[in-house]
């Protein structure tokens, strides 16, 4: 999923890096609302160490297409949506600058596709499945995997809608949506399971520390800090 550098148009790759500038901002302010607690700000540092790790290993989903986690609906339920923006950031420029894993012109691309999209996507998807499922801590892992199931194939098409505006490289987009989409959906059945296994072993252990389970115990509403606009 890691766009490399001349993939998608100069115009583009600014646009989404003015995205990625702004959501970023925007995170730096409204995350200190969702770290109030001081004893949950060694999360933010595991959850991206976990993400930087699981990101290292793929696997196969046939005709040579590997996928990894991505990791937005993890960090989205375990941190909160804001400051998922900074850890899935912080681990996306660590893999440009260091291990050259998508290019550095379109590191704005590849947060925006992989962080937004997936954290927007899989956020907003566990929020409502909390509200519908039972009050049990299954039912925060379940709404979590299937956040991460979602989020995937979401970002896939985010793509898909850059490279029809900006794509550089001479390949039917019809191809392109039926590749990366096709694949991806079957990526996010192991971003699923991946999701709720970390999740599930979280609440085993700290349920504390799992930020969206606040909401499933006290039904709140949404609010401004935990909203992605």
């Amino acid at each position: 999923m890691h766009v490399p550098d001349g993939f998608l148009s100069v115009p583009v790759s600014i646009a989404t890096g003015v995205v990625a500038a702004g959501a970023i901002g925007l995170a730096i302010k409204n995350s200190r609302a969702e770290m109030a607690d001081d004893r949950k700000a060694p999360m933010v540092g595991i959850v991206a160490t976990v993400i930087f790790a699981t990101q290292m290993i793929n696997f196969p989903v046939g005709a040579g297409t590997s996928g990894h986690l991505l990791g937005g609906a993890l960090a989205a339920v375990l941190l909160g949506p804001w400051t998922a923006v900074l850890a899935l950031s912080a681990v996306f420029i660590v893999q440009a600058l260091l291990f050259a894993d998508g290019g550095l012109t379109a590191l704005g691309t590849n947060i925006t596709l992989m962080g937004l999209v997936t954290i927007t996507v899989g956020w907003w998807v566990f929020r409502g499945l909390v509200r519908l499922l039972p009050a049990r801590r299954w039912a925060i892992a379940v709404a979590a995997g299937i956040g991460g199931l979602l989020s995937v194939p979401a970002s896939a098409i985010a793509f898909v809608g850059l490279f029809a505006i900006g794509g550089q490289v001479a390949v039917p987009i019809e191809a392109v949506f039926a590749a990366m989409v096709g694949w991806h959906a079957l990526i996010g059945i192991g971003e699923a399971i991946i999701t709720g296994l970390i999740v599930a072993a979280v609440l085993a252990t700290r349920p504390d520390l799992v930020y969206g389970a606040r909401f499933q115990r006290s039904g709140a509403t949404p609010t401004r800090e935990a909203a992605l606009v």
